[in-house]
């Protein structure tokens, strides 16, 4: 079955609600045939005590992006995503606005999966430089 490009936006949104993305109010925002693009504010949620953004929210957007992308990639209805490991390099600090992440493949497999994740603030000026393996498990019948 294909979806659309809003069907796919608004149905990875739904999923969010009670969850750890809702929390930090990340929100699902492009798709297209290789990527996944999601979106967070920086604000005092997300902050560390000396008011700049922490890397564990920045770790957090880039597995839940990257996480979204395999789960989109593949058959959901035979298959559960599962995070194996986020590595981050934070670049640049950020005190307010809005960053973006967007995961591409670098490893599309049958069961592993590896994204690129860059996260850029408003002006396109990159963030931090992360990594995510996924690996997509069969579900048991």
């Amino acid at each position: 079955m294909q979806f659309t490009k809003e069907d796919i936006l608004a149905r990875a949104n739904a999923a969010s609600k009670n969850t750890l993305m809702e929390t930090l109010e990340i929100e699902i925002c492009d798709v297209g045939d290789d990527f996944l693009v999601a979106k967070m504010p920086v604000n005092s949620r997300v902050h560390q005590p000396d008011g700049v953004l922490h890397g564990g929210a920045t770790a957090a957007l880039a597995e839940s992006v990257g996480s979204f992308a395999a789960h989109i990639f593949i058959d959901p209805e035979k298959y559960f995503v599962r995070g194996i490991e986020v590595t981050a390099n934070h670049i640049k600090s950020v005190t307010s606005g809005i960053i973006y992440a967007r995961a591409t493949f670098i490893h599309k497999g049958r069961t592993t999966q590896l994204f690129d994740i860059k996260i850029t603030d408003e002006n396109d000026r990159l963030i931090s430089s992360c990594k995510l393996s996924t690996i997509s498990l069969p579900k048991s019948k």
